[in-house]
């Protein structure tokens, strides 16, 4: 028996691979059943809010909104100020724990990638370990890299390779835990970016992709050429300061012996809450009370 056409392949696909643009430009597709109609609102809204558009989400999703958009409703409104995020996280494990709806896949993936954010790998898990969907799988392996598990995270990659070894989250799921695992995985992973960037229009995702694996090969001036590339790319203001490139791009200048500032500030301005920002705060204080003690 012939398999129904997947109407939202392209519009997943270029989500995963980070052309956000294009996701929301290819998403006005007819005849939908209901639920795809959902899941194709619910990639067009996460595609604003990975360009910075959290207001425009926001205002856009009512109170009246399916289950799946509501979740998407919160990570904007997550992301959008701190002073949201207690109350997002309150709304989330509510939601979760109501037996009408705590089991929806978005809501679970939307619960996992707040919790991730906020660092609590445990929590996340505890609504994404039972996956249901490549993304959940995907997520999973994220977390468990960032736990530093990298042999659960593989486990993850297995189950996906037995679904669609051949899926782009199945692909990039391999590339992250290759980067993670070092090695001689760095030119797999590298093979796994270059595949994309062959296959599909050039996104900052995979020229960032890219640039990690020169970085850890020690080719700091190709990885350069790559995330300025990325900035060259960016489809909006709020694209072109993408933490990872500006954080990517920090690293390379020092590696190359550059001024780094410039980026750093921009990242700082953008995104005052990303890792990179948050380690140098640390260590400016560190730096500030280690002089004060010996004045």
């Amino acid at each position: 028996m012939a398999t129904a056409p997947d109407h939202l392949f392209t519009l997943r696909n270029n989500f995963y691979l980070g052309a956000f643009q294009s996701a929301i430009n290819s998403s006005d597709l007819p005849n939908l059943s209901p639920e795809d109609a959902v899941e194709r609102d619910c990639l067009v809204h996460r595609s604003y809010i990975a360009l910075g558009s959290y207001q425009l989400v926001i205002s856009e999703i009512d109170e009246n909104a399916a289950t799946p958009l509501q979740a998407v409703k919160l990570l904007a409104l997550y992301l959008s100020s701190p002073e949201n995020k207690q109350s997002v996280i309150s709304s989330l494990k509510e939601w979760l724990a109501d037996s009408a709806i705590g089991n929806n896949v978005i809501l679970r993936l939307i619960a996992g990638i707040v919790f991730m954010n906020e660092e609590d790998y445990n929590e996340a898990l505890k609504h994404t370990h039972a996956g249901g969907t490549m993304e959940l799988h995907a997520l999973n392996v994220q977390i468990f890299i960032k736990m530093h598990r990298t042999d659960f995270a593989e486990r993850q990659l297995r189950v996906m390779q037995q679904i669609d070894e051949d899926h782009s989250l199945t692909q990039l799921a391999n590339a992250w835990l290759n980067l993670a695992v070092g090695g001689s995985k760095i030119q797999e992973a590298l093979l796994i970016f270059q595949d994309f960037s062959e296959k599909y229009p050039m996104t900052g995702l995979i020229l960032n992709g890219k640039a990690v694996c020169c970085m850890h090969m020690g080719n700091f001036e190709e990885a350069e050429t790559l995330l300025l590339e990325a900035l060259n790319k960016a489809s909006s203001f709020y694209d072109a300061k993408d933490p990872e490139t500006l954080a990517n791009l920090v690293v390379c200048s020092l590696h190359l012996g550059k001024p780094s500032s410039r980026y750093l500030n921009q990242l700082k301005i953008a995104h005052p809450e990303h890792m990179l920002i948050k380690r140098v705060s640390t260590a400016e204080d560190s730096f500030e009370r280690a002089v004060q003690s010996v004045a």
